[in-house]
């Protein structure tokens, strides 16, 4: 087995479902939990990113915020942040966790990193 390979079985092993690409038909964003923790998923375009759905601010749902473009909005104090980096748009020093998904036979999974 090649280096490739093997990386590939265990990017495949540390994969979780968490939603289906069908389920956005009508909407743009979902929220999901894993272990407990709540992640939103937003498609744009054909692409898709999930991010922490809390604020760092006060924790509001980020899923429950406005979205437009690569920017969601919290829907408490208007804090705004890439979906695709997680990058706060006004404040260098703050972000949100993004999280690494892929989409295999229409299957929206999260690819599980232990290590952030």
């Amino acid at each position: 087995m090649t280096h490739v390979e093997s990386l590939f079985i265990l990017y495949v092993m540390n994969s979780v479902e968490i939603a289906s690409v069908d389920e956005f038909k009508e909407k743009t964003s979902k929220i999901v939990f894993y272990d407990d923790t709540p992640i939103v998923i937003f498609k744009k375009g054909k692409n898709f990113f999930a991010i922490d759905n809390r604020c760092p601010h006060r924790g509001a749902s980020l899923g429950d915020g406005k979205y437009e473009g690569d920017i969601v909005t919290c829907p408490w104090h208007e804090w705004k942040f890439s979906i695709s980096t997680g990058q706060a748009i006004e404040n260098p020093n703050c972000s949100v966790r993004t999280y690494n998904i892929c989409i295999e036979e229409n299957v929206i999974k999260l690819i599980n990193d232990r290590k952030r």
